[in-house]
């Protein structure tokens, strides 16, 4: 051990350093970047094209989308102005 320390002084040392600054992050990424789809992957994670949304392509589709979203907001809020009508109701009533 004493003999590599005594090889490493001033040039050696510096050349050394510098192969370990190159190779240390190569060999870090072949490592980690090798075989990444065994080793990291999860069956099921991507949710498959019946799970996800479908983006409307024609006019037709995106009224219909439109309209649904339109109908989902009204009934929130119906349902808000029963809620906040029965808040009024009960604050009134222990006032």
């Amino acid at each position: 051990m004493s003999f590599i320390l005594r090889k490493l002084q001033g040039g050696n040392l510096e050349v050394f350093k510098f192969g370990m600054y190159v190779l240390f992050p190569i060999g870090w990424m072949y490592y980690f970047g090798t075989n990444l789809e065994d080793r990291f992957s999860v069956p099921g994670f991507w949710p498959t094209t019946e799970q996800s949304h479908k983006i409307p392509d024609s006019k037709e589709e995106i009224d219909r989308e439109l309209a649904r979203m339109r109908m989902r907001d009204a009934i929130r809020r119906e349902k808000r102005k029963e809620q906040e009508a029965m808040v009024a109701a009960g604050a009134e009533e222990g006032a």
